[in-house]
């Protein structure tokens, strides 16, 4: 029930993107989140986060509210563009399996399959593409928010970490089905503001293939 990129043709996943806000080729959104669990017996200062309590950094990437991927695995210290930079996803695309891209926040790098937005964005197509860019990445922000109001005991796991990531792919693949059947969930809380890692270098193709974009279509 998770796979990438999605149950639906991929020139479907891509037409559903660009009508948000215009933005061509996007195969999905790409985002972290901290699942708060109880304080570990082993490698207790690992599960710390920059927040300063214990959780599982959750890496998910979604189209039209599905998940497509997702990563539970790492403690919390974990930056988000080193869960990225390891995960199956990545290296997917880095052998050019797909035609596409992702979007990610600015705690990712640039690259030519991850597509941030402009840090300093001149007027003009640059900071069009930066607005185009944030409204078409918020959708995987409302999954987020529609999972954790889904499954409540994401507020908090108190169980172990590995019991934990089990958890929360569970929460995730019902969390599909409930989505594929048409199910109605609990009203949305979206308050998960992003970590304040040090923001990492961009890498120069994909400030090239951001450029490119944002000169030809805004």
């Amino acid at each position: 029930m998770v796979v990438f990129p999605g149950h639906k043709p991929v020139r479907n996943i891509k037409e559903e993107f660009h009508r948000i806000a215009g933005l061509p080729n996007v195969m999905g959104c790409v985002d972290g989140t901290q699942i708060p669990i109880t304080a570990p017996a082993e490698n207790e200062a690992d599960y710390v986060n920059r927040k300063s309590f214990h959780s599982i950094n959750v890496q998910i990437c979604d189209a039209a509210y599905i998940v497509t991927n997702v990563e539970a695995k790492w403690p919390g210290s974990v930056h988000n563009s080193r869960i990225y930079r390891e995960c199956r996803l990545s290296n997917r695309f880095a052998r050019g399996e797909f035609d596409g891209y992702l979007l990610g926040d600015r705690g990712y790098p640039c690259q030519p399959s991850l597509l941030t937005p402009y840090p300093d964005p001149e007027l003009g197509p640059q900071q069009r593409f930066n607005v185009a860019h944030c409204r078409t990445r918020a959708r995987v922000e409302m999954t987020l928010g529609i999972l954790k109001s889904r499954f409540q005991c994401l507020q908090k796991l108190r169980v172990t970490p590995e019991r934990a990531c089990d958890i929360i792919v569970a929460c995730v693949v019902l969390h599909n089905i409930a989505i594929i059947r048409g199910e109605q969930h609990p009203a949305i809380q979206i308050n998960d503001p992003a970590d304040d890692y040090p923001i990492p270098a961009d890498v120069q193709d994909g400030r090239a293939a951001r450029d490119l974009i944002a000169r030809n279509y805004f």
